[in-house]
């Protein structure tokens, strides 16, 4: 017989791990798979689908395997089974994603979220129909046993969500996370089989898990940094997975695994030419005045900006991503005043005015798309000086894609000149479009200068400037807003168009993520 107030105890413990447990997991898979094809509305939908479809399953499965003969072993083997695939994610990520590459982003994320997540959250929904079963002497307890343990479960869920995005997460690193909640349910499975007296074997091997998860625990630090293999830097934020990569001579920030700042390894010079072409706007001024970003990446537009005395404004929301600009990019403090904070909010909150505002806070796999609405560049417009202008930095799949478009024509809502500044060669690859709109004529007094050679900042203004076009807005380009905004459908095409691209230069230099 089991000591009756001893297994309680277990039950409401073991309910408390699990529910964390859960909650933990589903947020950690926005780290496990969001580097590699980005965090997206996609990414979140299939992680929540597959949490709650392994839960019902669980659920339904939980329960009739209780009703077999609730036995404190059986339940017990359900949590360290379920700590078994979790301390295993961290090697079978890398294959699967690897397999699901070629199938489309959203079958890739619904197939992986699958396949590393639904048979440990399945077995965790086991265990609270099962403890239920155990806990419940008789029949008119039954409620209130089952009240009691999901309110524990779902308070202890509640916890662990915080403190898996608040705390957990930023400090500990998304491996070592992993590792340690698979190892807590194995230990939390080992107290059962002690308690239960019984299964010494399964007792045995479920010891021998918790050395190997332990031994993987301390081996976690291997996805840290490896500068000799060009891996500079990695950091989880609150936000984002942010590394730095160096390769070819060129200095990489990887913000969730999309590309945000390419600079010479040695120098700091900008190496997208996006960058050089967002120096356009300043040439509409007789003299420096003051601008303001939104997003800073690794800082690359403010020191163009810096550099022709302007007045830089920054605001970016990751601290992380400010320190790493500092640390490995080149930027310097007296270079701009950094803001962190949502850039939305920022211009609620102040109200100084701009010669000139940049949205650069767009990646191929995350557009914020409250930023992109009607409201928000009405917003942006109360900040703009009399003649100001705004720049928006999107990535496309072609000159005329829907989201230039649709950008455009959101833009035309709030100001009366917009035009579109194309980089691809040619016109219907990948590249950025920066598209520029004023009340002004949007004209320069002076062309840009003649380009010294194909490869240059000249070349890249010039040839922004030489193929501006106004971008077609009739039918099919709808005015986006905060009521209604599907951004994230064109954001996914492009991603996927993105990262194939990055998955390939990487992959060809033997590195990967």
């Amino acid at each position: 017989m089991y000591n009756s107030a001893m297994m309680n105890c277990y039950i409401y413990f073991a309910v408390i791990v699990c529910g964390a447990s859960v909650l933990a997991i589903e947020i950690l898979g926005t780290r496990l798979i969001g580097p590699f094809y980005g965090v997206s509305l996609y990414l979140w939908s299939a992680l929540i689908g597959v949490t709650l479809a392994a839960l019902s399953a669980g659920y339904a499965i939980g329960g009739r395997l209780a009703d077999r003969g609730p036995k404190l072993g059986r339940f017990s083997l359900l949590i360290g089974l379920s700590g078994l695939w979790i301390s295993a994610n961290p090697w079978l990520r890398p294959p699967v994603l690897a397999a699901t590459e070629t199938v489309g982003l959203r079958a890739a994320v619904l197939i992986t979220a699958i396949a590393l997540f639904f048979p440990p959250l399945a077995l965790l929904g086991m265990i609270s129909p099962y403890a239920i079963r155990l806990k419940a002497a008789h029949l008119d307890e039954v409620g209130r046993t089952a009240g009691n343990l999901y309110a524990l479960s779902t308070v202890a869920s509640v916890v662990a969500a915080v403190g898996t995005g608040f705390f957990l997460i930023p400090n500990m690193g998304v491996s070592a996370l992993t590792f340690l909640i698979g190892i807590l349910l194995i230990v939390t499975a080992i107290l059962g089989f002690a308690i239960g007296r019984k299964r010494p074997a399964a007792t045995a091997a479920l010891l021998a898990a918790v050395i190997i998860a332990a031994c993987g625990f301390l081996a976690a630090p291997a996805e840290n940094t490896d500068p000799d293999g060009g891996l500079l830097a990695l950091h989880n934020s609150g936000y984002a997975e942010i590394r730095v990569v160096d390769l070819d001579g060129r200095r990489f920030m990887l913000i969730d695994g999309g590309s945000h700042t390419i600079v010479d390894a040695e120098t700091f010079e900008a190496a997208s030419p996006h960058v050089n072409v967002l120096d356009i706007p300043r040439f509409f001024f007789d003299k420096p005045g003051a601008m303001l970003l939104i997003g800073l990446g690794g800082g690359s537009v403010v020191k163009h900006y810096a550099l022709e005395d302007w007045a830089v404004s920054a605001v970016e929301i990751d601290p992380a991503v400010t320190r790493i600009a500092y640390e490995y990019f080149g930027l310097q403090s007296s270079e701009a005043a950094v803001f962190h904070a949502d850039g939305r909010r920022f211009l609620i909150d102040h109200g100084e005015t701009y010669d000139i505002i940049i949205l650069d806070a767009f990646g191929s796999s995350s557009i914020p798309f409250h930023l992109v609405t009607k409201e928000s560049f009405g917003l942006i417009k109360s900040r703009l000086r009399p003649d100001g202008l705004v720049a928006v930095n999107v990535e496309a799949v072609g000159w005329n894609d829907a989201i230039v478009r649709s950008l455009a024509a959101t833009l035309e809502t709030q100001f009366a000149h917009v035009c579109a500044l194309p980089i691809a060669e040619p016109p219907n690859q990948l590249g950025n479009v920066i598209l520029l709109a004023s009340d002004r004529e949007l004209e320069l007094a002076d062309e840009p200068p003649v380009p010294r050679d194909r490869f240059s900042a000249e070349y890249d203004r010039a040839h922004a400037w030489d193929n501006r076009f106004e971008a077609d807005v009739s039918g099919g380009a709808p005015v986006r807003t905060d009521e209604y905004n599907p951004v994230d459908i064109w954001a996914e095409r492009i991603n996927l168009v993105s990262r194939t691209i990055l998955h390939e230069y990487f992959g060809s230099h033997g590195m990967a993520w």
